[in-house]
């Protein structure tokens, strides 16, 4: 009686923490400091070049059955994207991610998700529905967003992450992001990198 309580209790310890990841843009709650989870509240973080640390290469198969890795990517700005299809706000962010990697192409910017929950069948009905131009990864069993964690929790779903050329953290977003918020981070990511480049960067 006593060991199905605490396995009760912690299933639903689990539940809560799972509606608080996603649901979080409607309660309005902040960072939850120390309590193993961040509510997503759209809050952003961002590292000056000389804060960012060693680069991180995310790898894995997408719902086509393709292998893809940012370590092919480097030399372009990455923004990495955890969604899966039943979260509302990784549905309403999506066509605000559609637009960049369609309009920001051409400034050497790509996308990847990271889905963390669903079978191919859903995954490619999603990205049928938003005309998702970009791929994304299986990752139901956690390790992708496991071993960003090291280097950036990623503890709610919808995060974006914006990878600079070297493939270095460059910026996180917790929850559900605009499109002026992306384009904003992608041009900071930008002009440092060109800031480096020329050594005016710190």
């Amino acid at each position: 009686m006593t060991v199905r309580r605490i396995v009760t209790a912690l299933a639903g310890g689990a539940l809560v923490l799972a509606l608080a990841a996603c649901g979080a843009q409607d309660s309005g709650a902040g960072d939850v400091v120390g309590q193993g989870f961040v509510s997503g509240d759209g809050s952003v973080q961002q590292w000056a070049p000389g804060e960012r640390k060693d680069p991180v290469t995310v790898e894995g198969t997408t719902f086509e059955g393709e292998e893809v890795s940012t370590a092919d990517w480097r030399g372009d700005v990455v923004v990495l994207n955890t969604w899966y299809a039943g979260c509302a706000p990784c549905r309403a962010e999506a066509p605000d991610l559609v637009a960049l990697a369609t309009e920001r192409a051409d400034d050497g910017v790509r996308l990847l998700g990271i889905n963390t929950e669903d079978d191919a069948g859903t995954a490619l009905a999603f990205q049928r529905t938003f005309e998702v131009p970009y791929p994304s990864i299986e990752d139901r069993s956690g390790r992708v967003v496991a071993g960003l964690s090291g280097v950036v929790p990623l503890q709610a779903v919808p995060s974006t992450v914006v990878l600079d050329p070297e493939g270095r953290v460059a910026a996180r977003v917790v929850g559900q992001v605009a499109g002026s918020t992306l384009d904003a981070l992608v041009d900071d990511v930008l002009a440092s990198t060109s800031a480096e480049g020329t050594g005016e960067g710190a």
